[in-house]
C-alpha cells in the first residue's frame, strides 16, 4: 500500500476480505501498485481532505479514483461522499461506489450525492475480479479528468 502523493486509487473498504479480493484483481492486471487503503469514513476523510493522520499530504495530490464501500465505521461512505462531491477542491474526483448493499435508497441516494458510478459487489470471487479489473482499467487507463 502506497502512501505517497501518487496515489492513483484510494480503497475505502473496512471488510479485509473484500481488501484482500481487491487487491489481488488489481494486481493481477498490474494495476495495484499505487493504492491506498482505508478502513473507515473517518479515516477517508483524513486522507482525502490532508488533515489528521495525513497532515503531511499535499490536498492538490488527489487519486485518479476512489472506490468507496457504503456500510463503514465510524463515517459512513454516504456521509464520505457527500463530503467529497460538496468541496470545491475534491468534487471532481470520480468516486465508485462498490457495496454489498443492493438497497434502492442507497443507489439513489450515491447518484443523488454525485457517485459517478454505483457497482453492487458480486458474491462469488471470479465476478468480483472481473468487475474490479475492469473498474481499474476503466477509471485508470480509459477515463480522461481534468487538471
Amino acid at each position: 500500500m502506497a502512501i505517497t502523493n501518487e496515489v492513483e486509487i484510494l480503497l475505502v473498504e473496512d471488510n479485509p476480505n473484500d481488501v484482500e479480493l481487491t487487491l489481488r484483481a488489481l494486481k493481477k492486471h498490474n494495476l495495484s501498485n499505487k493504492i491506498h487503503v482505508v478502513k473507515d469514513g473517518a479515516e477517508a476523510l483524513e486522507y482525502i481532505f490532508a488533515n489528521g493522520a495525513y497532515a503531511y499530504r499535499k490536498v492538490e495530490h488527489h487519486p485518479k479514483v476512489i472506490l468507496l464501500d457504503l456500510k463503514l465505521p465510524k463515517v459512513d461512505g454516504l456521509e464520505v461522499l457527500r463530503q467529497i462531491k460538496s468541496n470545491e477542491r475534491t468534487k471532481l474526483i470520480p468516486v465508485v461506489v462498490l457495496t454489498s448493499s443492493k438497497e434502492e435508497r442507497d443507489l439513489v441516494e450515491s447518484y443523488r450525492l454525485g457517485a459517478n458510478s454505483y457497482i453492487a459487489k458480486p458474491v462469488d470471487f471470479e465476478s468480483f475480479v472481473k468487475a474490479v479489473s475492469e473498474l481499474g482499467l476503466y477509471w485508470l487507463l480509459l477515463n480522461q479528468l481534468p487538471r
